[in-house]
């Protein structure tokens, strides 16, 4: 995985960097959007045009401190979510899939 999106993006969800992604990597939960990591191409126009502070970051430069948002962006694809019978995996394109409607335990328990 080349990029995570953090927390910071709960309720936010602009959209803009799903605009700027040249391979559709980022998912739509229900209150934060997600990188699927074997979809990213370490692009970083995401980066560019997300409007939220630091709510999408290269994992490199996270270090053990954001461990726990680089796990919650790959749960989000490789576990059963709520409302969902199996993993989302790789869908192969977010506009293909479209909104998701649901989020990680992490996220959904967040204020």
């Amino acid at each position: 995985m080349a990029f995570v999106i953090t927390d910071a993006c709960i309720d936010v969800q602009d959209r803009s960097c799903m605009e700027e992604c040249p391979v559709d990597c980022i998912y739509e939960g229900d209150r934060k959007m997600y990188v699927n990591p074997l979809e990213c191409i370490d692009c970083g126009a995401c980066e560019q045009v997300c409007p939220a502070s630091a709510a999408i970051n290269p994992v490199k430069l996270l270090g053990t401190s954001g461990e726990h948002h680089i796990a919650d962006n790959a749960a989000f694809f490789d576990t059963v979510l709520p409302g969902r019978d199996a993993p989302l995996g790789t869908p192969g394109g977010a506009s293909r899939l479209g909104r998701v409607g649901a989020d990680t335990p992490l996220v959904a328990r967040a204020p």
